[in-house]
Parts: C-alpha cells; sequence; structure tokens
C-alpha cells in the first residue's frame, strides 16, 4: 500500500480509503453483513488505514456494520470517518444527540475524521452558520468524540471557496473529483486553492459513481487499452500532489481486491503528458453523451411515488451511451415508469448533483413513450 500525507495534520493515509456507501447487500436490500465485514477487514489486512461512513448510508445501517467490521482489533489499524447529517439539524442540541448516536452505532468512543455532510452555499448559511456547528465541531472534538473537523461537499467553485475561507481551522475537506468532474462542483481549482491554505483533501466519486468503471463505447476507446478504465480513472486522482487519498465505495470483494492492487502501482506525478491529455480527450467525448449527471448515489431515495430514480437516469443516459435497443431492456426492468413521477421535488432537496429530477422525468417519459 501507498501512503501519503493529509494536508498539515502530520497523519499518513493509505492511498486508498474504503467508502462504506455501496456495500454489497441481499435480495431484501439490506447489507450483506458477513461479506461487507470480510472486505473491510481484508482491505485493513492489506493496509488500507481509511474507512468512511456516514449516518444515512444504508438506511441508517452502515455506520453499524463498520461499528461490526472494526472489531478484534482492526479500529486500532483504522482512521474512522463519519458525517453529520446537517439536513437533520433543526436545532443545536441535534448535534449532540446526532454525534452521540453515531458514536453508539460505530461502538467507539472518537471518530477521527468528523464531517458536516454534503454542503453548500444554503446549507452552510441556513443550517451551519444558523446553528454555530463549527463551534458544535471545536466543542466535540475538546471532548475527545471526533479528532479532525473537515466537511463534503456539493456545490460550484465560488460556495467551495468561501467555504474554505469561513474558517481558519479547516483540518480537512472531502469534493467529488474525476476526470469528467474537473470543471464541476469544486473544481480541480478548488482543490488546489484547498490544498494551499493546508487542508487535507479526500476525493470521492472517483469513478463518477460507477459510469467510469463501465464508460460508453466511444470513451473506452480514448483510454490506453494498458489498464482498465477503473485503474485509469483512480490513476487521474492519485498523480494529483493535493490528494491525501481517495475514496471507493466498492461492492465486491473483486472490486476491493483490484483497487488495492491498483493503488499499490499509485505515485504522485506517476502520469506523462501524453497520458494526461488522453483524459482530456475522453472527457471532451463523455460530455457528448452523457443526458443526466447521476452518479447512483441514492440520496433521492425512497420516492414517495415509488420510482428507482437512478435505474431511471441509468436507462435514459444508456440512450447515447450504449445505444436504444440496450436502454430499452434497462428501461424495460423498471416496475413504475418515468410518467408516474408527481413533481413532488423531494428528490430535487437531498440531490447532491442538482439535478432538475421532476424535469428530467417528463423527458424521459417522452423519449421512452408507452415503453
Amino acid at each position: 500500500m501507498e501512503y501519503r500525507m493529509m494536508g498539515n495534520l502530520g497523519v499518513e493515509v493509505s492511498a486508498l480509503g474504503f467508502g462504506a456507501m455501496r456495500l454489497p447487500v441481499l435480495e431484501d436490500g439490506t447489507i450483506h453483513e458477513e461479506e461487507a465485514i470480510k472486505m473491510i477487514r481484508h482491505a485493513i489486512d492489506e493496509g488500507v488505514n481509511y474507512v468512511d461512513t456516514a449516518y444515512p448510508y444504508h438506511q441508517g445501517m452502515s455506520e453499524v456494520l463498520v461499528g461490526k467490521a472494526l472489531k478484534d482489533g482492526y479500529r486500532k489499524k483504522t482512521y474512522l470517518a463519519s458525517k453529520c447529517p446537517v439536513w437533520e439539524i433543526k436545532c443545536p442540541e441535534d448535534f449532540d444527540r446526532i454525534l452521540d448516536e453515531q458514536l453508539s452505532k460505530l461502538q467507539v468512543e472518537t471518530i477521527d475524521f468528523y464531517l458536516l455532510h454534503a454542503i453548500g452555499k444554503e446549507r452552510f448559511e441556513n443550517t451551519i452558520q444558523k446553528f454555530d456547528l463549527i463551534k458544535k465541531m471545536e466543542q466535540a472534538k475538546a471532548e475527545g468524540k471526533i479528532r479532525y473537523i473537515g466537511f463534503s461537499f456539493h456545490d460550484n467553485a465560488e460556495a467551495f471557496i468561501n467555504i474554505v475561507d469561513s474558517y481558519d481551522s479547516w483540518d480537512f475537506c472531502q469534493i467529488q473529483m474525476n476526470y469528467i468532474d474537473i470543471h464541476n462542483q469544486a473544481t480541480i481549482e478548488g482543490m488546489e486553492y484547498a490544498a494551499s491554505k493546508g487542508l487535507g483533501v479526500i476525493v470521492m466519486e472517483p469513478l463518477l459513481g460507477g459510469k467510469l468503471a463501465n464508460p460508453p463505447q466511444n470513451v473506452l476507446e480514448a483510454l490506453n487499452n494498458e489498464k482498465t478504465p477503473v485503474e485509469w480513472a483512480l490513476d487521474f486522482i492519485w498523480d494529483r500532489k493535493e490528494v491525501g487519498l481517495l475514496l471507493s465505495g466498492m461492492s465486491t470483494m473483486k472490486q476491493t481486491t483490484d483497487n488495492i492492487e491498483y493503488a499499490s502501482r499509485s505515485k504522485i506525478g506517476m502520469l506523462t503528458n501524453d497520458q494526461r491529455e488522453m483524459y482530456v480527450n475522453a472527457k471532451r467525448i463523455y460530455d457528448t453523451m452523457a443526458l443526466v449527471s447521476c452518479t447512483k448515489c441514492a440520496y433521492c431515495m425512497p420516492c414517495p411515488f415509488g420510482l428507482d430514480i437512478p435505474k431511471t437516469f441509468e436507462a435514459y443516459n444508456a440512450t447515447v451511451a450504449k445505444g436504444m435497443d440496450n436502454a430499452k431492456e434497462v428501461y424495460a426492468e423498471i416496475d413504475i415508469k418515468a410518467d408516474s413521477c408527481r413533481s413532488c421535488k423531494k428528490c430535487e432537496q437531498v440531490c447532491p448533483q442538482a439535478i432538475p429530477i421532476s424535469d428530467v422525468m417528463k423527458k424521459v417519459a417522452t423519449c421512452f413513450g408507452g415503453e
């Protein structure tokens, strides 16, 4: 395993972090506990020393699973990260109540890396500043409940820089980045700015919700066949000196073992100029083919009207990425179709990508007609 320094913290982390948002599940949708624990422990045995979970993942059960996985001596080998669900905070006291609940679910006394979850301009101003949650974070740190103060981010570059500048003692941040999103959300320039201020930088969605693991054929052809699409996507992140680690939400043991192997080959500055140009070309092709920027994070679920929103968007994107015949096959697997959307906009309030979901559903319904 390769290790890197996390900003100015003096903490050495594995290049690969284990994300516990996409754990293996059983047919009923619950976590496959035995397999998930086996995967997490195998990763730690192979040198991964950062495990990331959050309050809402797997309907609130990810933290419970991670707590179990870190028993039997694994906790002391691992930096543990979890997140405060800012959208659940209705008064200052909610912060303490939820943090105590998380510590209980994780069966730990301290969370090493604690983040204000999925924030942007609106949540920062209307919740974090309103309820003085940074002071709450500082109090939790003083009490030994958390070690490092950070935030995960979904908004635009202006909002990101304003949040970075709003507080002099951020320890780290977590941003969405991959070779497609260099000008989206925090942006490459925002990442560089945060690093220049001494923040540790953690990258999430390096595979864009899995899209870059199995990219459209034209994008695949733009990538050198010496490596898998997954390794190329991860290498794009590992090449950057600003990055402390990248998180991968692993769902199978093969994904885990493959990612560990890729991490063992990673280095800052590992790419050639020709390879960097390859990503520019692949992005140019991808940008002409993506209809909707869904990463399948499923924050939008469950839909009050029963729609499988990520699956519906997968079918819609497939119309240009893989052809109409393939798209129709995917769409046919969906029981409740796009025309069942009632534009309640509940999903839009929590979508990290700010997708106008109800409007897109109308386009999907038109696209597939009576399918």
